[in-house]
């Protein structure tokens, strides 16, 4: 974003990941995770967590960080990517499991919502 630049997630969809999965191809999905594409945008050392429209209609994804492929920009394609550990398991430290996920995700312990940055022109 710094540099003027696009960028995209490409992500592998498996079981913990949440995305609308009419968009998925080959097993895989595109997010563009620009500040105009996404609201309320949390990334963790667990996973990447946003709103984001599809078709119209705001959905709420989550990415965990071992389904993230690749990280690049739109315009030039440069970026990094990564390769994939199939035998990692998702870690299971109490938290909500993916069928659970909600506005909650959004939230800190107090109930409070997670500041977000947006742009304002």
């Amino acid at each position: 974003m710094d540099n003027s630049m696009t960028p995209h997630l490409l992500v592998v969809v498996n079981v913990q990941t949440r995305v609308p999965r009419a968009f998925v191809k080959d097993g895989e999905i595109v997010l563009n995770l620009s500040d105009s594409a996404t609201k309320d945008l949390h990334i963790d050392n667990d996973a990447v967590v946003f709103s984001a429209r599809f078709g119209g209609a705001a959905q709420n994804l989550y990415v965990p960080m071992d389904a993230i492929r690749g990280i690049f920009a739109r315009e030039n394609g440069q970026g990094m990517f990564f390769d994939l550990d199939e035998q990692r398991e998702p870690a299971s430290s109490g938290q909500e499991s993916v069928e659970d996920f909600s506005d909650s995700q959004f939230k800190d312990k107090a109930g409070k919502r997670k500041p977000t940055l947006t742009v304002v022109k």
